[in-house]
């Protein structure tokens, strides 16, 4: 007596795209029901981060991210400033020494690689050096031209940074 057959089981196929839509569809539903416990939404104002992120741009902020830890460089962080909520990259932290020579940024006397900067547009931007001190970070808009950042308020103190930016989900990476 041979055994009994199974039916034969159909396999659909899901294409990648759709999958990346449902699981995207997943993070932004749990940032919505998370929402003020783990992951803040918060709206880009200016254009001080272009071309990283733009005006009207919606990111999820992991608030949760420095709680244990302190921001490194490159991070985008999020915090307030004089009233407003401000979105910008961590050039330096506690200890180093930064400065822009001719549009190239230098920590600790290093030039530092910014794929995201366009230095044909920041020739003859120059600021520094500055010690940062215990306790800050010192951030920059990727925009250098038209961002207000830690060349004019100074240092950002590590506690008033509320989080950091962990995607833009609104519009889509990669839309227009």
């Amino acid at each position: 007596m041979s055994p009994p057959r199974r039916p034969a089981v159909r396999h659909l196929a899901v294409p990648r795209a759709a999958v990346r839509r449902a699981v995207a569809c997943v993070v932004v539903a749990v940032a919505f029901v998370a929402g003020s416990l783990l992951l803040e939404r918060v709206r880009v104002e200016s254009a001080s981060m272009e071309p990283t992120l733009r005006a009207g741009d919606h990111l999820l902020v992991d608030e949760r991210a420095y709680w244990r830890g302190t921001p490194r460089r490159g991070d985008l962080v999020v915090f307030d400033h004089a009233g407003s909520r401000l979105v910008k990259r961590v050039a330096a932290v506690a200890g180093d020494t930064v400065g822009i020579e001719d549009g190239v940024l230098t920590v600790n006397g290093r030039p530092v690689t910014e794929p995201a900067i366009d230095r044909r547009t920041l020739d003859g931007l120059y600021y520094g050096p500055a010690h940062v001190p215990h306790g800050t970070v010192f951030v920059l808009g990727d925009n250098r031209r038209h961002s207000v950042d830690s060349r004019q308020f100074g240092p950002v103190p590590v506690g008033e940074v509320r989080g950091r930016v962990l995607m833009r989900w609104w519009p889509r990476p990669g839309a227009p």
